[in-house]
């Protein structure tokens, strides 16, 4: 925090510096992020003044913030002096450095960093990308199965990125000659163009742009992702540059109507002054995947999913975790059809700028891969999409393509590709009134926890009660249900003894759907819920191991429903005399209430309440006289009863974080 402090002092003098000079332009354009103006104002300063630091620090920066990190090399060499801040200059002169494949000069720039900062996040920051640069070897020992190709055919001289595949036609997002130039990097706005293909094979007279209710003038439009089915289409839209519309990139919704795109409308989860897109449908079509820069995130750019209901509303946003995002940017997700999370990060270990990255699952663990060489260069790699398992597109403006971005083809020709898809498939239901049975219990929020109690996913059971997630073999798992006016209920799921041999398959993808049921039952005042396996010794109270399971669930319960006040009730057979056994009764029911105290409960929510013999839900003898063992077990029950149901308690508000929330000028992302 103090080092970002003095980050931002230092800009503050400078811009101070130069605000009642001519260079006053200049400055206001770099504040107002028309970094290309001040280039060209600032190289016009260093063509009379080559060794300027300010100068030279501004030319660094804009080059850095408008995504041409490569071409600040030189200049922050040369940002020197009085009011430039030192160890920012030298954290990015070694990424410039490693951008342009200079790797052991990098690697000096950052030792000077770790050895001479005082500021002990900036010295770990430089530690953890030395630790990257270490990581590269590793990589370089690694067998490549990909084979990749420029997609000559569609590129320029100027930018094509972001492609996407579906229904045989290809989408993408392209700056082209004759439009108005944008001041951030001084090449034209992009549109979204679409042309036919057969595969990687692009019929390029077909190659048009999609309609003006789409491709507004004068704005950047891109990073487009549509649902499995193909009508509805989410794409990022925004700076124009103008004052007036929204402040940055924004993610709009169009849905396929009547042969053509509906006026595009803001979802419902963009944040008024954040930069969110390259958003990505999962293959469940609900689950939108997006890269944003608000608050509380881990870095600068992280990836968040957020659920789309029926009515194409996006439910709460939920960060993607810090095993994915980092301090730096991640951003352009997709879901493949074998079901990886494919992204694009420049704080992973990679080879310089955006490297591709792919999610696995090994051991209950996730781990991150980078995908190596040639699928990733030390320039920007991003922008991945498998039309079939081992083929597709990406985006990369590596040395040799046609100019700027370039769309690349790939093929992945590893001979064990075949993949496995696990799915747990559900029903959320509740039990029938007054009947055996259970009903269906739509529009239930289930979450699915990892053993380690780590939510992994959350969504909301349809009209029909059902619910999908993706799971993988040889691991446990909670189900979490909850819904207005019922008790929040889990549910273990295992799928350890489930898995098929990989050797045995066909086809590159087999998908294994699982099934389960979560049952969730009514929050309702005086309801009793018997407890399964509570069993005491002969005469006694004492809390057996089997029955501290129970009761440990029983805990669980209480925790998930801090609302309820409950009754504990013990009841007996009709052995022994009614005192007896209301005595008797009575201690275990102090008894399982001394235990859930001892777990954390408050005692002010459990009664303990001994029936002895006087309630019993079975014949104790038979008709004829003799003993009945089977109706006397089902008597000697422990029971819970809700007693009150009072009001959630309130969650503490939570404080900001301002070192996490902390934002350095955000640089332009390659457009939208």
């Amino acid at each position: 925090m103090k080092m970002r402090v003095k980050f931002l002092l230092n800009v503050f003098f400078i811009l101070l510096l130069f605000s009642c000079s001519p260079e006053k332009k200049a400055i206001k354009a770099f504040r107002l992020g028309k970094y290309q103006n001040v280039i060209n104002f600032y190289k016009d300063v260093l063509a009379k003044q080559p060794s300027n630091g300010k100068a030279n620090y501004f030319v660094a920066e804009s080059f850095r913030l408008s995504n041409r990190i490569k071409e600040s090399e030189k200049y922050y060499e040369r940002a020197k002096g009085p009011g430039v801040p030192r160890d920012s200059v030298l954290l990015y002169y070694s990424e410039s450095l490693k951008a342009n494949g200079k790797y052991e000069e990098a690697r000096k720039k950052l030792e000077e960093l770790e050895l001479n900062s005082e500021d002990d996040k900036m010295k770990d920051r430089a530690q953890k990308a030395i630790d990257g640069l270490n990581y590269l070897d590793k990589l370089a020992e690694k067998k490549s199965y990909y084979k990749v190709k420029n997609l000559e055919s569609v590129n320029t001289p100027l930018s094509e990125y972001a492609p996407v595949y579906l229904n045989s036609e290809l989408y993408f997002s392209a700056s082209r000659s004759g439009s108005k130039i944008y001041e951030a990097n001084g090449t034209p706005f992009s549109d979204i163009y679409k042309a036919t293909t057969k595969g990687a094979n692009v019929d390029v007279s077909s190659i048009k742009p999609l309609p003006l209710t789409i491709n507004a003038p004068n704005v950047n439009e891109g990073c487009i992702t549509f649902s499995p089915d193909g009508k509805i289409m989410v794409f990022g839209k925004g700076n124009s540059g103008k004052r007036k519309g929204t402040n940055d990139v924004d993610l709009y919704m169009s849905r396929f109507r009547t042969e053509t795109w509906s006026e595009p409308t803001l979802i419902n989860i963009n944040q008024p002054d954040g930069w969110d897109s390259s958003p990505a449908f999962a293959n469940d079509g609900r689950t939108l995947y997006f890269s944003s820069n608000r608050k509380g995130g881990y870095g600068g750019l992280d990836i968040y999913s957020s659920q789309m209901d029926s009515r194409g509303r996006f439910g709460k946003v939920k960060n993607l975790g810090p095993t994915i995002n980092t301090p730096g940017d991640e951003l352009f997700p997709y879901v493949a059809e074998n079901g990886k999370l494919y992204f694009s990060s420049d704080g992973h270990p990679g080879y310089g700028m955006l490297d591709i990255f792919v999610v696995n699952r090994a051991n209950g663990k996730t781990i991150i891969e980078n995908l190596g060489q040639p699928v990733n260069s030390t320039g920007d790699d991003f922008g991945m999409f498998l039309f079939k398992v081992d083929r597709g597109f990406f985006t990369s403006n590596r040395e040799g393509g046609k100019g700027d971005d370039d769309i690349y083809t790939f093929v992945n020709e590893d001979p064990n590709l075949k993949v496995v898809n696990y799915f747990l498939q559900g029903v959320t239901l509740t039990p029938k009134k007054n009947e055996k049975g259970n009903d269906i219990l739509p529009n239930t929020k289930v979450t699915l926890l990892d053993d380690q109690g780590e939510v992994m996913n959350e969504t909301v059971s349809g009209i029909d009660g059902k619910f999908n997630f993706r799971v993988y073999e040889n691991e446990d798992y909670t189900l979490i249900g909850e819904t207005s006016g019922y008790l929040i209920e889990r549910e273990k799921y295992s799928t350890k003894g489930k898995s098929v041999p990989v050797e045995t398959l066909k086809e590159l993808i087999t998908n294994i759907t699982l099934d389960t049921i979560l049952v969730l039952n009514r929050l309702e005042k005086n309801k009793i819920f018997v407890l399964q396996n509570i069993y005491f010794g002969l005469d006694s109270a004492d809390i057996r191991p089997a029955a501290a399971l129970e009761l440990n669930k029983l805990v669980q319960l209480l925790n998930d429903n801090p609302e309820i006040k409950i009754e504990m009730g013990s009841h007996t057979d009709s052995i022994a005399s009614d005192s007896y056994n209301l005595q008797l009764s009575q201690r275990r029911a102090r008894s399982t209430v001394n235990y859930l105290i001892k777990k954390g409960i408050d005692e002010k929510r459990l009664v303990a309440q001994g029936y002895g013999e006087s309630k019993p839900v079975a014949r104790n003898t038979n008709p004829d006289g003799t003993d009945n063992p089977e109706g006397r077990q089902r008597n000697r029950r422990t029971e819970f009863k809700i007693l009150e149901i009072g009001e959630l308690p309130k969650k503490p508000l939570e404080e900001d974080d301002d070192d996490r929330y902390f934002k350095e000028s955000e640089p332009v992302k390659k457009n939208n």
